[in-house]
This record gives C-alpha cells, structure tokens and sequence, in this order.
C-alpha cells in the first residue's frame, strides 16, 4: 500500500542502449500509481515515436453508457507521461516528469474497447527535448493523444510535459 507523500522507488534504468520491457514498466506503473490497476489497460506498445495502450472500456463507463470523461481524461495524461518516462529511460535519465498543462476534444462517444496513441506534436520535438536536457538539464515536449474506438476517432489531447532537473 503506497503512503502519501512517499515517493514510489523509480525503476532501474535499463542498459545503454536498451529499451525498456514495456510489460515491467507497465507492471512498476501498477505499483507506483494505485489508479493504473483500475483503467483497464490491456496491453502497452512501442512503434518507432509511438506509444500505445488497448483499453477495455468496462471500468471506464459513464452512467450513459459510453467512455466516462474524466477516466479518458486521466488516460491520455498518464499515457503522455509514460511517453516522457520512458524516452527518457532510454536516454538515460531518471528524472521526474509532470504534466504543465493538457487540453482535450471529445469528438465522439466511445462504445466499446479502444486504443490510445501518444505521439510527439512536433517531428522535431524529441531532438529538442533532448538538446534541452544536455544544455540546461530540464526540458518541454508536447504530445498528442489520440482514442480510436475502431475506426472512429473519439477523443484528442494535447499536453505539454516538463522533465525537472535532478535534484
């Protein structure tokens, strides 16, 4: 049971060069933040600058029926947290990353099971987040989050994400 105001222990950073296993980040992410186990994340996938979740819709319901806002909400943050998390990994840092600010549009009601794609905004964004952590030891990216439910597209958001300096 994780203690308020007690950091969870971060993860060990993988070798030089390696990715992450994405099913033991997933499973750190459980442990770290106690709402993971409830969004009904079914699996998460890399693909080149992308990271993807499938999600059952089951525990994300609203009282109508659909994909309950604030649940979707709360995905596509975390999902652009662990983008940030996890680039960061690979670069070798162990850094804190917070969200500055996010917006959404809900474009469509989601019906069934979906899954939600975090992308950089900007092609050039990785390489300058990167540039900022060398020059000045912080740095900003914004993302993009898409929800599909199928073929349709539901939600989009957009966050801009901090990486802190070490402490």
């Amino acid at each position: 049971m994780r203690e308020i105001g007690v950091p969870h222990p971060r993860l060990p950073l993988p070798t030089t060069g390696q990715a992450d296993d994405l099913a033991t980040f997933l499973g750190w992410l459980t442990e770290a933040i106690p709402l993971v186990e409830h969004l009904g994340i079914l699996a998460m996938q890399r693909e080149d600058d992308a990271l993807s979740w499938d999600v059952t819709l089951a525990p994300n319901l609203n009282d109508k029926g659909t994909g309950f806002g604030g649940a979707l909400t709360a995905q596509t943050t975390l999902l652009g947290w662990c983008w940030t998390t996890l680039r960061l990994r690979r670069l070798g840092y162990a850094r804190d990353v917070v969200v500055a600010e996010a917006s959404q549009r809900f474009l469509a009601p989601v019906t069934g099971d979906y899954r939600l794609i975090c992308t950089p905004e900007s092609e050039a964004g990785p390489a300058l987040l990167e540039k900022q952590l060398k020059a000045r030891g912080k740095g900003r990216i914004a993302l993009v989050q898409r929800l599909w439910c199928g073929d349709t597209l539901c939600l989009e958001a957009r966050g801009d994400y901090v990486v802190l300096p070490a402490r």
